[in-house]
């Protein structure tokens, strides 16, 4: 029998650390703590630098824009779709009884283990009046497992049984965004506004590692064991691309705010540094007592550059609603990815937050979400509100207070100064 070996490239490397860290974690990483502690609803309430990641229409609402400078913005979620960690502290290292197998791949759904990471690290956020501009840095890995390898780990191959790793995927990309927002009143009435803006973002590719295609099976016969599949990688050092975020505030009145954005809309990269793709086919005839030491594995694979390919970032549509009178103000998003990718889903979230001065410099946050293909999340945070400076913190538990319901880890900090 031949061994076959697979390539691994420095993206290989990111997906292999997001399955590490998701199974050893405790949701999509935001830059803004502001945003994590409140559970991402802050369309119709981010001014400021968050304005342009959130809604870049709000710079033109009254007491929305203002002049500001983030001197550091850093978001990390990682998530898995399967196991707490109190599950993790359980059988981490435990000898594993036939019922401990059996909770475990009962914790896993059908459709496979998704195992996903976000981070996203500021590296300039200028607001100015109407203007704002945003650099960040940009990775994320979505990746599937079938159901079907973790039947094989732990029970074997069976008689009469069938592995299908058919809908295992993933996708690993990196990128930097410079981010030039504006925004511009429509209609004025008193209270009354109508904004429109739009952030235009040059995208610098670094790195992309995607499956194209994936299919194969085992499976335990009479008279042996057989079985085929394929699978195409594609992979790509370098590129370049744009994004157009388009956005729209309405103030009813002094006390409340409705937005929505249109996220990436035409939105791609393309990849065109170091562009390759890499193959690997495998049949196994059927295999046997009286075979097993011949050639039984038929296989091939093969590496080429190949010209350059597209990444398209998914569309997302996001409507809020907020209450923004007062010491106590709250916000609401629908949050809606108009096709599926990595991080994104075409399952609605819906995500509901607050936020409350306790003390004239220290706000008080939490925040609630639900859907979308993630987990559910329950956010806190809290921060020093100085006017000129400001520093924010959040973290994201469970579907409960206790860290111990937690499937993944998500954090959040930011600070910057006002003038």
């Amino acid at each position: 029998m031949r061994a076959y070996t697979y390539p691994t490239t420095r993206v290989s490397v990111l997906v292999l650390a997001a399955v590490v860290i998701g199974l050893h974690g405790t949701a999509f990483g935001q830059a803004s703590a502001r945003s994590v502690a409140m559970g991402g609803a802050l369309t119709a309430l981010a001014d400021g630098a968050d304005a342009a990641r959130y809604n870049p229409a709000n710079l033109a609402l009254d007491g929305y824009g203002g002049n500001s400078i983030e001197v550091l913005g850093l978001g990390v979620n990682i998530q898995n779709n399967a196991f707490t960690l109190d599950d993790y502290n359980t059988y981490s290292g435990a000898l594993l009884t036939a019922e401990d197998k059996a909770y475990i791949l009962g914790r896993i759904p059908d459709e496979g283990l998704r195992l996903q990471a976000d981070v996203r690290a500021g590296v300039l956020a200028l607001n100015l009046g109407r203007y704002a501009l945003v650099v960040e840095g940009v990775g994320a890995v979505d990746a599937n497992l079938s159901r079907d390898l973790f039947e094989l780990l732990f029970n074997g191959n069976t008689f009469a049984d069938t592995i299908d790793v058919t809908g295992s995927y993933s996708e690993a990309i990196s990128y930097v965004s410079a981010g030039l927002s504006y925004a511009m009143p429509v209609f004025e009435h008193g209270y009354r506004q109508i904004t429109v803006g739009g952030t235009f973002k040059y995208l610098r590719g670094i790195g992309v590692e995607r499956i194209t295609e994936l299919e194969g099976f085992a499976a335990t016969y009479a008279t042996g064991f057989s079985g085929q599949g394929h699978a195409t990688l594609q992979t790509a050092s370098g590129g370049s691309g744009f994004a157009i975020d388009i956005a729209a505030t309405m103030k009813l009145d002094r006390r409340y705010v409705v937005g929505a954005r249109l996220e990436n809309f035409l939105g791609r990269i393309t990849w065109d540094k170091n562009a390759r793709e890499y193959g690997y086919n495998f049949r196994v005839d059927t295999l046997t007592l009286d075979n097993m030491n011949g050639d039984w594995v038929v296989a091939d694979e093969y590496s080429m550059a190949i010209p350059s390919f597209t990444t398209t970032l998914p569309p997302v549509l996001t409507v809020g609603a907020a209450d923004i009178e007062g010491r106590f103000r709250w916000g609401v998003d629908w949050r809606q990815g108009l096709r599926r990718a990595y991080g994104v889903s075409t399952h609605p979230r819906l995500a509901a937050g607050a936020e409350y001065q306790l003390l004239r410099w220290v706000p008080v946050r939490a925040g609630y979400a639900i859907g979308g293909g993630r987990n559910a999340a329950l956010s806190l945070g809290s921060g020093v509100d100085l006017g000129a400076f400001y520093l924010d913190y959040a973290f994201v538990t469970g579907s409960s207070l206790s860290p111990s319901s937690s499937k993944g880890l998500h954090i959040a900090l930011s600070t910057g100064i006002r003038f």
